[in-house]
């Protein structure tokens, strides 16, 4: 058997956010708190648009499949977590970690897609709204979903296999709250080259590619709004950018500082700080971003409290 399939360690631990046993409470309710805000939030995106005729069109499915991976994205990671606080071994088993490793790997990539064909569709709506309905059809936008889905299973793929290539022989101790990729390189006493040479090289094109693409459907949006002669037109079609804007900016942020930089200068303390708010804080975030600063949305929701209090009152 080769030497690249062998691992001597059969389960890592979790070490968690912190050591401290009196701040142990304190995180587990704050976490649960931010993990049933997700959940619910997000939850009632999808069954707002779902259950309103009027928010099925392309932008607000993209929305619906945005809300989903949030709640699968979170929940890839949070619940494990809430689980390894009060657990005495916090343990997850070696499967257990690469399984972890690729949905969250997936989840990521999903959102990272999403988020690039969510900046077309208000390219499209911007700046050829005659032909909106035309060029983004039902059909289309289900094709553009399940390519994204199928992109993010094989990215997730790439670095899960990779990952299960490297040789942990002794400390199985991981510091951080989940099976994170750089964490779990600096475990290994094989060579991590690989796996970060396609961090750097494949990762940059899929995050990087999509960042260009959202920058440069942007770049044409302002182009166009800013020709046009009405000074309401211009307001009206930046706010419907603002929310995906809003989104981008905190995404790629967090993103781009916590995977492209080279391993020795990643600091753990720093990293966990940063992927609390990539995994748990920007999820949480994405419902309220999108409906408070969103008419129809908002329109929607009193529309639908109103049907319920009638409903309630009958």
């Amino acid at each position: 058997m080769e030497n690249t399939n062998w691992t001597s360690v059969s389960h890592f631990v979790l070490l968690g956010i912190s050591a401290y046993p009196q701040e142990q409470i304190p995180l587990f309710l704050l976490f649960l708190l931010m993990y049933a805000i997700n959940i619910s939030g997000n939850f009632a995106i999808i069954t707002l648009i779902i259950s309103t005729p009027q928010l099925h069109t392309p932008m607000y499915i993209f929305l619906s499949n945005l809300a989903l991976t949030d709640i699968c994205f979170t929940s890839t990671t949070v619940p494990k977590m809430l689980q390894n606080i009060f657990s005495p071994t916090k343990t997850i088993s070696y499967m257990g970690c690469l399984t972890q490793t690729y949905f969250f790997i997936c989840f990521a990539a999903m959102e990272n897609f999403l988020l690039a064909i969510m900046a077309y569709d208000r390219y499209i709506a911007i700046c050829h709204p005659f032909h909106y309905h035309m060029i983004l059809t039902r059909m289309l936008c289900s094709q553009m979903v399940a390519l994204c889905l199928i992109l993010s299973h094989l990215h997730a793929l790439l670095h899960t296999f990779l990952m299960g290539r490297l040789i942990f022989c002794a400390d199985n101790r991981i510091p951080h709250f989940f099976c994170d990729l750089y964490p779990l390189m600096k475990l290994s006493c094989s060579s991590t080259h690989l796996n970060t040479l396609m961090i750097h090289t494949e990762g940059v094109i899929v995050i990087n590619g999509a960042l260009a693409f959202i920058i440069a459907s942007y770049a044409c949006i302002i182009s166009v709004v800013l020709r046009s002669p009405s000074d309401k037109g211009k307001w009206r079609a930046f706010s419907t950018c603002g929310s995906h804007l809003t989104v981008v900016a905190i995404f790629y942020g967090t993103l781009t500082w916590l995977y492209f930089q080279p391993i020795t200068s990643y600091s753990v303390a720093k990293g966990r700080i940063l992927t609390v708010m990539h995994t748990v804080v920007t999820p949480m975030m994405n419902p309220f971003i999108y409906s408070l600063r969103n008419g129809d949305v908002k329109r929607a929701f009193r529309k639908w409290r109103s049907r319920s209090w009638i409903s309630f009152f009958r």
